[in-house]
Parts: C-alpha cells; sequence; structure tokens
C-alpha cells in the first residue's frame, strides 16, 4: 500500500494498524525501569521482529518505537531524539514496501497549563522536533495517539500540520466515565480535532474494545472524519511479576466487529494486544465493509469540556466583554488587569450566557498579547466556548491558536481583503465564522442587498472548504434614532437568508438603541422581534432584565419552552435586581471557591480575617468549599481543569492564612507529610503532578521526589523523614513491578509506613496483586486517602 492508496481507502475499507510495542517488548525480556525507545539501537533484531511479526499477521501500517521519543523523557538518554527517531523508522521501513510506517507521538508526559507548567508553544515546540526528525526519516504518516489533553493534541496537530505534508491520524484516551483524563467528552473531541485537517479520529488505550463501543459511537455521530479505535486487551493483572490482560484475541476480534458497526474503519490494538489479535480480528472482519458514517450535520462550537449547539432555543453571545464605551474596562486593559475580565465572564455565564464574545481592541495596549493573556485566563476559570473578535487578522489567528475549542471568529465581510485573510484562518483552525453583511460600500439599506452580501460570503467560505454549518451570518442592525426604516430591513434579511441559504444567524443587538432612552426596553423588544425572524444567537448583554424577559417570552410563545415550565420556574426564584460586577464582592468564599476567581478570594480571605480566626476559615470555608468541587468532580459536573482551578484559588487564599498564622507565632499548618514518587522507569508527572496540587491545597505537607524515582530512594527519604504514607504514581505497564518492588522493599525496611497507588495503569484489583494498601482511582480518591489515614494515626 502507498500513501496515495491509503487516502483512497479510507472510510471505505478497513486499515489494519498493529498492536502493542510495549507488551511485545516486555515478552522479549525489557527489563523495569528501560527506556523502550533505546531498544532500537540496543536491540534492533527485536524492534525489527515485532514489526516482521504484525506485517505477517496483516498489519497494512507498522508503528515506530518512538511513542515517547520527546526530549523531555529522553532527557537521560545517550541517543537524542532525531537518532532514535530514525533509527526507529529505518527499522520500520526495512520491511515490505508494501506496508506504510507511522511516527508514532505519544503524550509529552507533563500537563499543559493552566492545569500544569507546560506551555502551549513549549508543546508545540517539541512535537515539532519529533515531526522534522520524523519527516526526515520518511515517515509515510504520523500517528498522535494517548493523548489525555485537547490542548496538547492540538498542539501536536498543529505542529505535525505547518511541518509536514504527511496523513495525521489522532487519538486520545478516554476513562470509565466517557471522557478524558482533562474532562473532553468524545463529541467535543470530534468536532475540534476533525476540523483540523486530520485523515482519521479515534480512541486508543485506557479501556477495552467493549468499553470503547459507545465512544466510537458519539465520535461517529459527531464528525465525518474516518474513526480510528486501538483498544487494550481488558484490564491489566500483575502476577510473579508478569503483567497480563484479560480479554482474549478472540474475544478482542468478537468485540471489534461491533466496533466496526458502530463506526470503526481503522482498526489495531494497544496494551495487551499481540499479532494472534491482528490475525484474529482480520479474520472475523473478513466478510464486512465499514459502515458509512453520517454525521449530524451541527452548528457548534467548544470548549474543551463543552459543545454549544446552535439551533432550535436561541443561544446567547454574551457581549460585556468589549471595551467599547467602557472606561473603567478599558484603564483595566492598559493595567494589565485581568480580574476584570474573569469577572464577566462569570457573571456572564451565570446569567445564561452559552458562548462569550471576546474583544480586547485599544489602542493603548498590545491587542495581540492581550488577546492570547484572556482566552487563557477565561479558559482557566470555565468551560464556556468563545467568540474571538478582533479587526486584525494577526489577532484572531493568535486568539485561533491558544483556543483549546472551536470558536466563532467574529469577523469576516463581505470585502476583498476580509475574505482573503480571515477565511483561511478559520479553514486552518477550524472555527465558525460570523460574516458580517457589509461591503467595500458599507452596509447596505435593503434587506435584498444584504442577502446578494451574505452570498457572497457564503459562497466564497464554501469554496475555502469551509463547511456550510460553520458559516453564520450577521445582518447588522443600525440604530434607530438615525436609520429607522433600516431596521426592519435587518429582520427581513435574517428571515430570507435563513430560508435560502439554511445557515445560522447571528446579530448584536444592542447597537439598535444607541442614542434613545430606555435602551435595555428597545434592546429587548427588538430581540423579540429577531427571534421570531429566525435568529438563532444574539449577541446581548445577558445581565438585562429585558433582555432575559425577551428570550423567556419568546420561547414560550413560540412553543419551545414546553407548558411554560422554564418561564414559570424562572419567576420562582427570580432576583429583584440585575446582576452587576458588585455581585461578586457579596459572595461567599466557597462560591468564589468554585468559580476559581483568584483576584476575588485574595480580597475575601482579608477581609474575613478581619473577623474570623485563620484556622476557622481554613477548616470552616476551604476545607468545605474544596470538598464541595470534588464532590461535583465526582459527579462529573465539574472536570480536572475546575477542579484544579479551584484548588490554585484556595491556595491564593492559604498563602494569606498562613501569613497570617506566621505573625500570631503559630506554626505553619500542617495536616500530614506524604511523598509522591513516580516509579523508577516511568517518566511521566501528570498524575502525581494533580494529586500534589490538590493535597497541598487541602493542607498536607508534600515532599516530591519526582519522576523515574528508584525503591531505594524512596524508602531512603521515607526513613529519613519518618514518612507514615507514600504516594506512588506509574502510567506504563512495563513499569508496574518496579512498583511492587518499591512496595515489597518499604514493607521490609519501613514496616510503620503505608502506601497508596495510582496511574493510568492500575485498578483495584492489580493494586491489591501489588499489596498496596489503598488504591487511588485519581486526586480526589488520594486525598480522601490522606484524610482517613491521618485522622488514625
Amino acid at each position: 500500500m502507498n500513501i496515495l492508496e491509503l487516502q483512497s481507502k479510507l472510510g471505505k475499507d478497513f486499515i489494519f494498524f498493529d498492536g502493542a510495542m510495549g507488551t511485545m517488548l516486555q515478552k522479549s525480556g525489557l527489563p523495569a525501569g528501560g527506556l523502550p525507545e533505546e531498544y532500537n539501537y540496543t536491540h534492533p533484531e527485536i524492534i525489527k521482529g515485532i514489526h516482521e511479526q504484525y506485517a505477517e499477521a496483516g498489519a497494512d501500517i507498522m508503528t515506530t518505537n518512538t511513542f515517547g521519543a520527546n526530549e523531555l523523557k529522553l532527557a537521560e538518554s545517550k541517543y537524542s531524539v532525531e537518532e532514535i527517531i530514525h533509527q526507529a523508522v529505518a527499522l520500520a521501513k526495512s520491511l515490505s514496501s508494501e506496508k506504510l510506517v507511522a511516527l508514532d507521538i505519544g503524550p509529552i508526559g507533563q500537563l499543559l497549563e493552566p492545569i500544569g507548567d507546560l506551555t502551549f508553544e513549549n508543546a508545540y515546540a517539541i512535537f515539532k522536533r519529533q515531526i522534522l526528525a520524523g519527516v526526515s526519516a520518511g515517515a509515510d504518516l504520523i500517528l498522535i495517539e494517548t493523548v489525555s489533553d485537547l490542548y496538547e493534541l492540538k498542539a501536536a496537530v498543529l505542529a505535525a500540520r505547518e511541518n509536514s505534508n504527511l496523513p495525521i491520524f489522532a487519538t486520545m484516551t478516554f476513562q470509565n466515565d466517557g471522557r478524558t483524563l482533562t474532562g473532553t467528552d468524545p463529541a467535543t473531541m470530534a468536532h475540534v480535532i476533525g476540523r483540523l485537517g486530520v485523515s482519521a479520529l479515534g480512541v486508543n488505550c485506557s479501556l477495552g474494545p467493549a468499553e470503547l463501543k459507545p465512544i466510537v459511537e458519539t465520535m461517529a455521530n459527531a464528525s465525518d472524519v474516518p474513526i480510528m479505535v486501538q483498544p487494550n486487551a481488558g484490564l491489566p493483572n500483575f502476577h510473579d511479576g508478569v503483567t497480563s490482560f484479560d480479554v482474549s484475541a478472540d474475544d478482542f476480534a468478537e468485540e471489534m466487529a461491533s466496533l466496526v458497526s458502530a463506526g470503526a474503519s481503522v482498526l489495531g490494538g494497544c496494551c495487551g494486544s499481540t499479532p494472534e489479535f491482528i490475525i484474529k480480528t482480520k479474520m472475523k472482519l473478513a466478510d464486512l465493509s465499514p459502515v458509512s458514517i453520517k454525521a449530524e450535520k451541527s452548528t457548534v462550537v467548544c470548549s474543551s469540556t463543552k459543545t454549544v449547539k446552535i439551533g432550535g432555543n436561541p443561544v446567547l453571545i454574551g457581549e460585556r466583554i468589549n471595551p467599547t464605551s467602557k472606561k473603567l474596562f478599558k484603564e483595566a486593559l492598559k493595567r494589565g488587569d485581568l480580574d476584570y475580565i474573569v469577572t464577566e465572564a462569570i457573571l456572564q455565564k451565570e446569567a445564561g450566557a452559552s458562548i462569550l464574545d471576546v474583544n480586547v481592541g485599544i489602542r493603548e495596549i498590545d491587542e495581540r498579547k492581550t488577546m492570547i493573556a484572556a482566552i487563557k485566563e477565561i479558559q482557566d476559570v470555565m468551560d464556556t466556548p468563545l467568540q474571538i473578535d478582533s479587526t486584525k487578522p494577526s489577532v484572531l489567528e493568535a486568539g485561533l491558536r491558544i483556543c483549546k475549542g472551536k470558536p466563532i471568529i467574529n469577523s469576516v465581510s463581505g470585502e476583498e481583503k476580509s475574505l482573503d485573510s480571515i477565511l483561511p484562518l478559520a479553514k486552518k483552525y477550524g472555527a465558525c465564522i460570523l460574516g458580517l453583511t457589509l461591503d467595500e460600500n458599507g452596509i447596505p439599506k435593503t434587506a435584498d442587498e444584504r442577502v446578494k452580501v451574505a452570498d457572497k460570503i457564503i459562497k466564497r467560505a464554501l469554496e475555502e472548504g469551509i463547511p456550510r454549518e460553520d458559516i453564520l451570518i450577521d445582518c447588522l442592525v443600525l440604530t434607530a434614532s438615525a436609520q429607522q426604516k433600516e431596521v426592519v430591513e435587518t429582520i427581513k434579511a435574517i428571515s430570507q437568508i435563513k430560508n435560502i441559504y439554511g445557515v445560522k444567524t447571528v446579530l448584536g443587538i444592542s447597537n439598535v438603541s444607541f442614542g434613545l432612552p430606555g435602551r435595555n426596553l428597545l434592546n429587548g423588544t427588538f430581540l423579540a422581534m429577531a427571534l421570531y425572524a429566525g435568529l438563532d444567537a444574539p449577541i446581548v448583554d445577558p445581565l438585562s432584565k429585558d433582555i432575559q424577559n425577551a428570550v423567556k417570552t419568546y420561547r414560550v410563545l413560540s412553543g419551545k419552552d414546553e407548558n411554560a415550565s422554564d418561564y414559570l420556574s424562572s419567576f420562582a426564584d427570580e432576583k429583584t435586581t440585575e446582576a452587576t460586577s458588585s455581585d461578586i464582592a457579596q459572595k461567599t468564599l466557597k462560591q468564589i471557591i468554585l468559580e476559581g476567581h483568584k483576584g476575588a478570594v485574595k480580597e475575601k480571605t482579608k477581609e474575613m480575617l478581619e473577623t474570623v480566626d485563620a484556622m476557622e476559615i481554613v477548616n470552616n470555608h476551604l476545607i468545605p468549599a474544596l470538598d464541595f468541587v470534588g464532590d461535583q468532580y465526582e459527579k462529573h459536573i465539574l472536570f480536572l481543569p475546575q477542579l484544579i482551578r479551584s484548588a490554585e484559588t484556595v491556595k491564593s487564599s492559604f498563602e494569606i492564612l498562613q501569613e497570617n498564622i506566621s505573625k500570631d507565632g503559630k506554626p505553619r499548618l500542617n495536616k500530614g507529610s506524604i511523598i509522591l514518587a513516580t516509579v523508577k522507569g516511568d517518566v511521566h508527572d501528570i498524575g502525581k503532578n494533580i494529586v500534589k496540587t490538590l493535597l497541598q491545597n487541602y493542607g498536607f505537607e508534600i515532599l516530591d521526589l519526582g519522576k523515574n524515582v528508584s525503591p531505594d530512594k524512596i524508602l531512603e527519604e521515607a526513613m529519613r523523614n519518618n514518612i507514615k504514607l507514600v504516594g506512588l504514581s506509574a502510567l506504563m505497564t512495563t513499569t508496574v513491578d518496579t512498583m511492587d518492588e518499591t512496595i515489597k522493599l518499604l514493607r521490609d525496611r519501613h514496616p510503620s509506613c503505608r502506601v497508596f497507588v495510582g496511574g493510568a495503569v492500575l485498578s483495584p484489583e492489580l493494586a491489591r496483586q501489588i499489596d498496596a494498601d489503598f488504591y487511588g482511582k485519581d486526586a480526589r480518591a488520594a486525598v480522601s486517602i490522606a484524610q482517613n489515614f491521618f485522622k488514625q494515626h
């Protein structure tokens, strides 16, 4: 098979990748803690032999032994990234020319900001180095796999697109709750990554084939891109130093046939799978063909953890993050005060905005730099999708690049310059576009003329490869005080564009009332008219009571609010005044922590210290707030980014309280000392660092030994510091036996110490098999373990 044949077969015929490399290396004698990638040099005959076995099993594509070949994971290796990748590609390509070679790229091993310390730009650079090495070595395609953070996957895909012309296959790893570690659901992943130009997308690792079926089904309904699946051979087991899996090759093949019926057409195996799994799967599928994927043609915008569908009920786009006619906002921007933006974002979300427009355009600042900072800060706090608003293409691109999800670009017009500069950005970054019905002649007076401009924008967008469902049109309202006749023309244009083109419509409402008294009343009434004409997503001030009432009444009168249940409910708990920025100051410490508002929590803590003891704040406010957030996390109402943001917000409060405690001469708060370490041979810090952050903010003292830590080092530090609780982390199956060795050493030499374990490859059963005292499925569970342990010791 060559690349042209691969591309012609995608989605029409089955394409088979190989199975697990790590499992095969373990069978071939890879020692605990050894770097699998170094085997390309130290044992090339073994790597070549594994490729040959998979080729004979019928795999179409050989995956290079480069899963961890990045500069961070190879920091202590004598081989460079380039050397490892060149050797790996050469070994894979030494087989028959009928087999294609995929450059395998796994996760970096560190979390990106704000959860971790790695910046998006640094992640991009790490991936770029790997991709350039793979291209020069002669790889045929790029496989980006086992990624748990959508932000990291975006960095990898952009690095691949911008530094190669190779086909890109991208998969994420999902947990039992159907979301990734950082909270991304399958539909959101498909919507975001499917628009970035990948050849196939899907899921690998973490779960067996039976558990992955609903994930595959969801992806197939959300994206026209072919779906790829590489499941584990079930769950791992550990006996006598050997890791095995609980799904046989026959059962695996049976379940893979079920995944095919769900929409998968690019197939392979992950942890625990062997050439036998590929053989049995190909036999099982011999008389089958891929099902046709027919994704729903929906207009959606996304954050990293939430997809908002535009169409049906009105979707409110919050307009308040815009400095136009806002003196206080302009002053805040000049000072670099992002708390103003965070406050506005929180208030608008609470008021019902489903999307937030972000505009920071004033002359006195570096708009590009500020847009990046504003988007990062909003994304840190909430899961609301964004509309990136600027007149400058460079600012738009900067925002699009670091946006975690799928945003709207505000805006493109019918002017040639605008079309030429903005449409390619929308195509490259997979964004929706907001088309303004104006051109070189300004805003047309009549509805028919505006429809002509819309027609031009829509046709050009389609030619650029932007799907119709990603096109939104704004028919532009003029001020009723100066151009009263044109107001009705806007309403007519909305109706015509909806009927002729079937695209979704957006409209900035507040301009209609400019220069007139009673602006909120006018805005609300005009909104009701526009909604009746077919407006899908008004850009409004969601804190306005008149706006809220217009939406509520429209939904009742149009039949969208059945039995007026939402309308009645809203009046039952209606606020007597409209929300303002001062509402933030009136919130409790718990509310502020839940929102992740770092700026507000400092002021609230100082205020409370005037009347409340520091330890009382810790025990009666901070810890209960974290417990509530943790409970929401366990119920999948909040996800990891929000959990960590709340923990970091507590940290801001905690630092002020520690200063106060120190001034009073009291000992620093320490609810117990814990060692955390990623075991020898494992260079993944992700899970451990999350656990560390949460434990610290519950008041525990953490001795972090880092990653790739030997059993002897863990024992030495535990004995020297008289540590009673040790937390061990492992992500790779190859390092479970090192974890087992560490526990045995602690049992023998430091018997008073207890051990809790966690990591992607661990399960309660596996934790019991290696004699761990506790199993922590996530950071929240680790907190419960520590709390219960130190209550008894």
